[in-house]
Parts: C-alpha cells; structure tokens; sequence
C-alpha cells in the first residue's frame, strides 16, 4: 500500500485525531529540551567538574533545535500559531537558518521529496566518497552554505525559485534583522568569552551528529514519489526521539506532515507494516551506508 491509498482510507475522525495539535504537549516538551540546555549551560558557563564533558551534550541539544524549527514551519508543535512561529524564528538565530526562507525551502522539500532536480535539498549531491562523508559530516559546509545565504538574502538576492514573490520582502527583511543580532554577538566578544563556550564552540561540536540524522532521512532512499519508499524511518531510543521531537519517524511525517510530533509514535503503529526503507538505529544506518563509499 503506497502514503496516498493508506490517507485515502483513513476516516474523518481518524484524521482529526491525528492532526490534533496541543499547546500542553509542545510546551511540555520545550520545557523538556530547554531545560537540558539551560543546566548545560549554566554548568559549562561556571566551568563546574567535567564542564568539558557536558560540552558535546549541549552543543548536540543546541543544533537539534533544527528539528523543533522544522517543525515549526509546518505549524505543529504548538496549537497557537503565533507560538510555532516565533519558537521557529528564535530556532533560526541559533542555527543561523532563516525562519522564512526555511519555510519555503522544506515545503519544497516536501513537494519534490528525494526527486532529483526538484528537491531543494538534494541539490548538493549526498556524499559518495569517504573524504565527501567526512567533509559532511565537519558539518563546516553547512555552516558556510547558510552563512552565505543568510547574507545574500540581506542584500536581497532571493535564490531559489521556491520563494513565492510575495514573501519575498519578509525573507529580505529577517535575514537583515539577523545579520543585526549576530553583529551585536560578534561585538560581544570584545568585552566576554560566553559567546564562543555558549553559542560557537558547542554548535559547530554538535553539528556532525545533526549530520548524520539528516543523512539518515533520505540518504540512499529510492527516487519516486511515494513517501512511504522515499523516506526512512530509524527505530531509535527514547532520548533520541525526544531531542528529535520524534522525527525518526520520518517516513510517517513527509506520508502526513499535519500530524504533530507528539501523535507520530501513534501513525507509525498504523503505518510500520507499509514502510519501504526502515533501519534498527543510526549505528546500523551509518555502517550500511559507509559500506558503499
């Protein structure tokens, strides 16, 4: 059974229990999340025992905000829709990611999934020689892709066809404010360190762990339409899901991206038998994966 035969048979009620977003169960979770990074950082700012060790736990909580942003831009997480987006924008300033501009380019995304030429993310090609993995996985050429676009965007230079023309002026106009708050950030090292121990330094330690999850939801996955063969879906550990905000459940997301992260463990129980592309865990994705460079 393909994602549009399994959504066609679904009811009514099915669908609307499904797609029902809550505030308690966002927020709940983001109490959760920014919990572990408010600890982390205090720790790490008081240079307290074994600072260093919490280091690469806070950076890899840091960068997973990706996922919260995410999905954000679908609206989500939370019921309130003023709360998805500025939770999305706050997300964008960490992870130097445009808020507006990532909207268009994940729906893209979602449209054109794994189609060459269509698909926005796979434009750079995926790595297929141990020094492009390696290079990847650095997480350095995404750092420099979304520093050079983020200020393209603030010259006004809108790439990309999938920004409709009316956002146009909102992407310019947020990519700006950015370059301001991280102008004012670079400034702030003049007068102390926080910023490299806080913001730096533990991002770009957590980057190639965000890396390799986003590797796995695509990486080596058929190139046809249907989002139950396009996608994987990597059956993990609880704590990885909760700092993914269940998006290991990838497959069931791009099948029916209206349903909120806290409901994928249910869609993935209906759906686990029609999945084309699943994996035991990103240990076994990155051996499988290693094994054709």
């Amino acid at each position: 059974m393909d994602y549009k035969t399994y959504l066609s048979q679904l009811s009514a009620d099915a669908k609307a229990d499904l797609t029902k977003r809550s505030n308690g169960a966002g927020l709940l979770h983001l109490a959760g999340h920014v919990g572990v990074l408010g600890i982390c950082a205090v720790w790490i700012a008081q240079g307290w025992p074994f600072w260093a060790v919490v280091l690469p736990l806070y950076g890899t909580a840091l960068v997973f905000l990706f996922t919260l942003e995410h999905e954000c831009t679908h609206k989500t997480p939370f019921a309130l829709d003023p709360l998805n987006e500025w939770v999305g924008r706050l997300c964008g300033v960490v992870l130097i990611l445009p808020f507006e501009w990532f909207r268009y380019f994940h729906l893209a995304h979602h449209r054109h999934t794994n189609i060459p030429g269509k698909d926005p993310e796979i434009a750079t090609p995926r790595p297929e020689t141990w020094l492009q993995f390696i290079w990847y996985l650095s997480g350095l050429p995404y750092w420099g892709s979304m520093i050079r676009t983020t200020l393209r965007l603030a010259r006004g230079q809108v790439d990309g066809d999938f920004v409709p023309d009316r956002a146009k002026p909102r992407v310019v106009r947020e990519a700006r404010i950015l370059v301001g708050v991280y102008a004012i950030g670079l400034a702030s090292l003049l007068v102390t360190p926080a910023l490299v121990w806080l913001w730096i330094v533990p991002a770009l330690i957590g980057q190639p762990v965000l890396r390799l999850y986003t590797l796995a939801e695509h990486g080596r996955c058929p190139q046809v339409a249907d989002m139950f063969m396009n996608s994987r879906t990597t059956l993990t550990n609880r704590i990885v899901r909760f700092f993914a905000w269940n998006m290991p459940f990838h497959a069931e997301h791009h099948a029916y991206p209206s349903v909120p992260f806290h409901k994928l463990p249910e869609l993935h129980e209906q759906v686990q038998d029609h999945l084309a592309v699943t994996t035991q865990g990103y240990r076994a994705f990155t051996a499988e994966y290693t094994r054709d460079l």
